[in-house]
């Protein structure tokens, strides 16, 4: 590739901010693990929000409900994250490309050790469901997608940031109601899951970053040494 240096996946005026929201939504995500490790039943302010059961949904919301899930879904995801990465290449974005995988399994593989530590079960004891990783799934596709497409269209510090938590909201909202309105979680799970998204995108995206400039200066270090 030729040209100036390939676009940051964390667009700079977004750095500093994105990185206290990261710190404050891993906080979140540690607290309500506290609160409810070890737990296999709704917590107080689950109750409040929906009373889970087994399947609280029913004609005609349910259809959505099971599509919303799908995407969450081994095969729903990797359709989803493969025209992310195709849209990227095509769009001669390689680092784009690294961030939506890299992405997508740090979030992914965060949310499963979480489970595992704090042992939250719905349904009985083998469904561990804190965090959602449904709901952090998608809305760690949607939050690289906007950071992307901030950096793109070249958004300042306050459209970009609008942009960005809009669609994580979004993402997340709908993900969360799926997975409570089909009884796989309880809300706090999905509260969880989408503060584990905006945990851990924008730290990956700053490695992303860092690591893809220190090879392209190593890169260009090199090229000037040769002889001419």
């Amino acid at each position: 590739m030729t040209g100036g240096p390939a676009p940051a996946v964390l667009p700079p005026p977004l750095r500093v901010w994105f990185g206290v929201i990261a710190v404050l939504a891993a906080l979140v995500v540690v607290a309500i693990g506290v609160m409810y490790a070890g737990h296999g039943e709704p917590g107080r302010v689950d109750r409040w929000v929906v009373d889970p059961t087994a399947d609280s949904v029913g004609p005609p919301w349910r259809p959505v409900a099971l599509v919303t899930d799908f995407l969450g879904e081994p095969l729903g995801a990797a359709l989803l994250i493969a025209a992310v990465v195709t849209g990227c290449l095509l769009l001669r974005c390689p680092r784009a490309a690294v961030f939506v995988v890299a992405g997508v399994g740090t979030t992914v593989g965060t949310a499963t050790v979480i489970k595992s530590l704090v042992g939250r079960t719905i349904h009985g004891d083998d469904n561990l469901s804190y965090p959602s990783g449904h709901t952090a799934f998608l809305t760690a596709l949607a939050l690289m997608a906007a950071l992307l497409a901030t950096g793109r269209l070249g958004l300042g510090r306050a459209a970009g940031t609008s942009l960005v938590l809009a669609a994580a909201l979004a993402a997340g909202a709908v993900m969360g109601w799926a997975q409570v309105a089909l009884g796989a979680h309880y809300p706090t799970d999905v509260l969880g899951g989408w503060c584990t998204a905006l945990a851990v995108v924008p730290a990956t995206a700053w490695l992303v970053d860092r690591a893809a400039d220190r090879r392209a200066a190593r890169t260009a270090d090199s090229g000037q040494r040769q002889p001419h």
